[in-house]
C-alpha cells in the first residue's frame, strides 16, 4: 500500500473497506482500438536507428513525474526521443531495441500497466488510477503502438539481468533504469546524437502535425490581439492567459515558456515573468507556440504597437529587422549552408547598426567581427519539431555546420535589442525591442513560411491590429 500523508485525516484502511473497495467493478479493458497512425512512421525511425547499432542494446525512456511541490507534480511530459521512437506519450516507459544475431533488433516497450483491483494499489495514493485516471493496459498498449509491450516494474531487474549485451541508454531520464544497466558515457551521448539527427528531417507525418501547430498558433496569436485591451488594464498575463487556452483547447499546451514582453521587457531575450504593465506608446514582443497533442511545437513571434501604430523610431528598428528577415528567408532552401540563412540576417543587421553610427564600419568588418552582437545576442534561428529547441543533441557537421534538407523544419528570426541603460544609443531608442520569427519548412525547390498566416511587414501588422484589436 502507498505510503500515507504524515498529516492525512485517515490513518489506515479497515479490512472491511479493502474488501468493499475490490469488489463490483467492471471490465473496461478495450478491445477495439486501432493502431496509432504515427505506428508505422515510428517503425521507420526505429529501423534507421537500428541499422547505426548492430549488436547493441538501447534503451530509451520516457520518463518519470517530477515533485512541483510536496506532493504535487508537474504536468507529465515524455523525453521526446521517446517519443519520436513510439509515438507513445505515457510516463514510467522505455522503448527496448534488442540486438539479434545478424545485428537488426526485436523492438519492445516497456509500460506501466494498469493497477491491479486485487489489492488496494488503484485507489490508494496520489499515482493511482483513481486519483490520476485510467492507464492502457499492456494488450491496449500493444495494438496502439504496433509493439510488443511488458511490466515496466519488472524492467530494471531483466536489464540487469542481461549484462552481458553491449547496452547504450539515454541519460538523465529514469535514474531506476539507467542504474540497472552498466554503459558508457561517450558510447550514451553518441545514442542521444543519433537519435537528434534523425528528428533533423521530418517525414511527412510529422509535417503535418507541425502545421497544425502553426495554425493553431495563429489562432491564439489572433486572440492575443483581439484581447489586447484586456493587457491595457491588467498586465502581460492577460495575453499568456489568453494565448494558453487557445493551447489548451486545441492542443496539449504551449510548447515553451510564452514570453509576453512589453516595454523594457522586449529587450530580455527570454522574459516568461510576463507580470509587467503594457502600456500604449510602447512595443509588446510576444513568442509563443502551440504544442499538439502528439509534442510538436510550433515558434512564432510578433512584435506589437500596443497603440496599434509604430511611433517613427520603432518603425525603424521593426523595418531593419523585417529587412533581415527577408534576407533570412531568401537563404532557406535546399542545398544551401544551414549557417547562411543566420549570416544574410546579420550582415543586414550589421548595416542598418553602421548606417545609424551605433557600431562602427564599414558593415562587413563590423559583421566579421560579431559587433552587432551586442544589439542582436541570440543567433537567427533554430530547427523546430518535438522540441521548440529541435535536435539539440544532433552532430555539428549535420546540423549547424550541414546543409538543409528538404523537410527540414527551422525558425528565422532576428532581431534587434536597446537595452534601457544602453548609453551607447539615444534615449529614445533606449527600451525598444524587436523579433520577428516564422517557422519555415524547406521543400525541393525553396521554403514555404508555414507562418504566414500572420502578417510580418510594419504596415500589415497595423492594419491587422486595427482589425482585431480589443
Amino acid at each position: 500500500m502507498a505510503k500515507g500523508r504524515k498529516n492525512g485525516l485517515y490513518s489506515g484502511i479497515s479490512e472491511e473497506l479493502s474488501a468493499l473497495m475490490r469488489t463490483g467493478w467492471a471490465d473496461t479493458e478495450q478491445h477495439d482500438l486501432q493502431p496509432d497512425e504515427q505506428a508505422p512512421h515510428a517503425a521507420l525511425r526505429r529501423a534507421a536507428l537500428s541499422a547505426r547499432f548492430p549488436g547493441e542494446r538501447l534503451v530509451i525512456p520516457s520518463g518519470n513525474l517530477k515533485v512541483r511541490s510536496n506532493d504535487d507534480t508537474y504536468p507529465f511530459r515524455p523525453h521526446s526521443a521517446y517519443v519520436h521512437m513510439t509515438g507513445d506519450r505515457a510516463r514510467d516507459g522505455a522503448l527496448v531495441l534488442e540486438p539479434r544475431p545478424d545485428g537488426s533488433h526485436d523492438a519492445y516497450c516497456f509500460q506501466l500497466p494498469r493497477d491491479s483491483r486485487d489489492n488496494d494499489e488503484f485507489w490508494t495514493g496520489p499515482t493511482a488510477e483513481l486519483w490520476m485516471g485510467r492507464r492502457r493496459s499492456l494488450a491496449e498498449s500493444e495494438r496502439v503502438l504496433g509493439l510488443p509491450c511488458r511490466d515496466v516494474r519488472t524492467a530494471a531487474g531483466d536489464l540487469a539481468a542481461a549484462a552481458g549485451v553491449p547496452t547504450r541508454i539515454v541519460r538523465g531520464v529514469d535514474p531506476v533504469l539507467e542504474a540497472a544497466v552498466s554503459t558508457d558515457e561517450e558510447l550514451d551521448a553518441a545514442l542521444e546524437e543519433a537519435l537528434s539527427d534523425l528528428r533533423l528531417v521530418k517525414d511527412d507525418w510529422e509535417i503535418g502535425e507541425l502545421r497544425k501547430a502553426v495554425d493553431s498558433t495563429v489562432r491564439g496569436f489572433t486572440d492575443a490581439v483581439g484581447e489586447l485591451s484586456g493587457a491595457v488594464a491588467s498586465s502581460e498575463r492577460w495575453i499568456e492567459g489568453t494565448f494558453l487556452r487557445r493551447a489548451r483547447l486545441e492542443g496539449n499546451a504551449v510548447g515553451y515558456g510564452t514570453i509576453c514582453a512589453a516595454g523594457d521587457h522586449a529587450t530580455i531575450m527570454h522574459w516568461t515573468d510576463n507580470d509587467g504593465p503594457v502600456r500604449p506608446g510602447e512595443l509588446l514582443l510576444f513568442d509563443a507556440g502551440v504544442e499538439t497533442h502528439t509534442l510538436y511545437t510550433a515558434d512564432v513571434t510578433r512584435t506589437l504597437p500596443i497603440s496599434g501604430t509604430f511611433t517613427p523610431v520603432q518603425r525603424k528598428v521593426y523595418d531593419a529587422v523585417y529587412e533581415a528577415q527577408e534576407a533570412g528567408f531568401a537563404a532557406v532552401k535546399p542545398g544551401a549552408a544551414y549557417r547562411d540563412f543566420h549570416d544574410a540576417a546579420q550582415r543586414c543587421l550589421a548595416v542598418r547598426l553602421v548606417e545609424w553610427g551605433f557600431i562602427e564600419g564599414p558593415a562587413e568588418r563590423a559583421f566579421e567581427l560579431g559587433l552587432q552582437r551586442r544589439f542582436t545576442m541570440a543567433g537567427t534561428g533554430h530547427m523546430l519539431g518535438l522540441d521548440v529547441h529541435d535536435c539539440a543533441q544532433a552532430r555539428h557537421e549535420e546540423y549547424v555546420g550541414g546543409a538543409l534538407e528538404p523537410g527540414m523544419v527551422l525558425t528565422v528570426e532576428p532581431g534587434l535589442y536597446f537595452q534601457p541603460d544602453d548609453l551607447t544609443v539615444p534615449e529614445e531608442w533606449r527600451g525598444i525591442g524587436v523579433r520577428i520569427e516564422d517557422d519555415l519548412l524547406v521543400t525541393e525547390d525553396g521554403h514555404e513560411n508555414l507562418s504566414a498566416g500572420l502578417p510580418r511587414s510594419a504596415g500589415d501588422v497595423e492594419a491587422w491590429m486595427a482589425r482585431f484589436a480589443g
